[in-house]
Formats: C-alpha cells, structure tokens, sequence
C-alpha cells in the first residue's frame, strides 16, 4: 500500500471507539516522546514548582504525570480520571509505591469533590487534535476557578494556534476529486462531505508554500471558558510560486512558569507528535505567485449540541495575477 493509498483510507475509516482500543490510544500518546519527554522535563528540571505542593492532575489517563509530580516532590497529588483507566491508574500507582502520595478520583471533574479546599498546582494534558477537537480545557478552566489557589500554577499556561497553507495535488485528487467519476458515476454529493472533514495528518514541510500566521494565544491562567470560541484575521504571503490545495493549522504548548521557558510545537517543521496537524482542503486550487497574499479570517466554535465538536469558518480571497477568489467555507470536526 503507497503512503498516499494509506493516508486515503485512514482518512476515510473511522475505528468504532472500544475498551480493548483504549491501550492502543494510550501507548501512541505515552510513546509521543515530544508529548510526554516535555511534560517529564518541566517537572524533573523544576522541582522548586512540586516540592510540598498539592497538584491536581486532570484527566489523568495512566497517572503518569501524576507519577512525575509524585517523583518531584510533590506533597500530595489528586489524579482525576473519568473514564475506566482511572481504575488502571490506581494499580499503576500502587505498583510503583506512591499510594500514600497520590490518591486517583474517578469521575468528571465537575461532578467530584476534592478532599481539599483548594490546590497548588493544576497539570493537565487537555489538548486536542486542531487544539481545541475533544479537548479538555472548560474542564481545565472549571477546575482552575474552583480550587486553584490565587497565586497558583496552571501548566501548561499558554498555547498558540497557527495557519499556513499547502500544496498537495496528489492527495486532494485521491481524497476529494476522486468522488466526481467513481468507475462512471457522479458520487460529488460525498465530496461535499469529504471537504467539510478537516483532515489530521502529517504535512511535509515542503509542502508549505506561505509564511505561518499566529491566529490565536490562549493564557490558561487567565482565559475565561468563552475565549476558545473566536474569530481571528490572517494574511499568507507566498514564498515562491506554487499552487495552494489546503490550509493547514497547528499549535504550539508553552511552559512560562519553569525556570527556563519550555514548551514544543506540532508544527510541520518540528518533530511529530500524535497530534500532527489539521488540513482544511479548499474547494478551489489557488494559483499563486511569490509575494502575493491569502487574506481572510478563520472562526472556530464550539458546536451547540457537542462542545468537544468544533465548527470552523474559513473566509478567504486571493486577488492575484493568475488567480482572483473570493470564498467562504465550513468545517465540521466530529
């Protein structure tokens, strides 16, 4: 199977979510050396945050930032887990001698009551696919307004969402176009849906064809519930000449409590994470020339009757010398 054939069927089949699946989804986030190797170093490299403090670590999955805060110095830590892992995570703490340090809540956040008034310290990994999709951050928020102490820590603190833009022929044409002649028969109904589906996926960064745009900078410490609903403008200016089929958003995580400023990026020229990056395939191929510019705005939402679904409005217009478009688009991430 080519790289692209894979892509093209992962894209279009969906595993139906199953208890004997969850391991599997664990082990790719725990083995995201990037993911779990910078949560490890903020702790271990900055002790003088854990030592004697109570940390509350939301959706704790196996406990292991739990453990990490534990293995800190950490006075007591409250690891809070909804789902069945929660009872996984209480045998991993046991196996590892901290029962005594780290006490393991199952249950949403909240719907729980801690056995403290208030925490030092709230670690999370509530990041999602495009930042936001299935993420946990009004939970982040909830927990923070209700038991942070006021001059508490929040890690990560900060996050920032960025746009660029692609090209990329040969998968639009196998993962959109293909609908319009299936062995003779019009199936673009399809493609109208295949457009709507934002894709996750790892981008070659010689693919990018523009600059990278920061469309979005979130203080976790700061931010109320309904700041993750906004509208922000962009500009892409082109870098050489080249055709456009998709752009493409990413984010990065920042730890500005450390001693020394630490965080990564899921960007296409950064190491992969599990999170990869999310491409919103245009409807229009954009012909573009060095120097000339994509303007227009991206809106993301939460969606009404899901919040951990995520709606995204895509405006853009290119007013060049071989190409003059003017669009809006919607996406829907499920």
């Amino acid at each position: 199977m080519s790289p692209t054939t894979c892509r093209l069927w992962m894209a279009m089949t969906k595993p139906v979510p199953t208890i004997t699946s969850i391991p599997t989804l664990t082990l790719e986030m725990l083995k995201d050396v990037v993911r779990t190797k910078t949560y490890q170093n903020v702790i271990y490299q900055n002790k003088f945050l854990f030592k004697d403090k109570v940390v509350l670590d939301v959706g704790a999955g196996t406990g292991i930032l739990s453990l990490f805060c534990a293995k800190a110095g950490a006075a007591h830590v409250y690891a809070v887990e909804c789902s069945h892992m929660a009872d996984m995570a209480k045998e991993i703490v046991e196996a590892n001698g901290f029962s005594n340090v780290i006490t393991v809540l199952k249950g949403k956040i909240e719907e729980i009551d801690l056995p403290v008034a208030k925490v030092d310290i709230i670690i999370s990994e509530w990041m999602g696919y495009f930042l936001l999709f299935e993420n946990m951050l009004n939970t982040v928020l909830h927990a923070r307004d209700k038991w942070l102490v006021d001059d508490g820590v929040v890690l990560p603190d900060k996050t920032s969402l960025y746009l660029t833009a692609i090209e990329d022929a040969e998968y639009k044409d196998d993962k959109i176009e293909f609908w319009n002649n299936v062995y003779g028969f019009d199936m673009s109904c399809i493609k109208k849906q295949a457009l709507m589906e934002p894709l996750v996926d790892t981008v070659d960064q010689n693919q990018i064809v523009t600059n990278c745009q920061l469309l979005k900078t979130m203080d976790i410490s700061k931010m109320a519930p309904g700041d993750a609903s906004f509208t922000a403008p962009f500009k892409l200016v082109a870098e050489r000449d080249d055709y456009i089929h998709a752009l493409v958003a990413y984010f990065d995580v920042s730890f500005t409590k450390c001693h020394k400023l630490t965080g990564f990026s899921t960007g296409p020229r950064s190491r992969v994470t599990h999170w990869k990056q999310t491409v919103l395939y245009l409807e229009d191929v954009l012909t573009i020339c060095e120097g000339e510019a994509i303007v227009g705005s991206l809106a993301v939402a939460q969606n009404k009757k899901n919040p951990r679904d995520v709606d995204i409005m895509l405006k853009y217009s290119l007013n060049g010398r071989r190409c003059m478009v003017s669009k809006t688009q919607h996406y829907k991430m499920r």
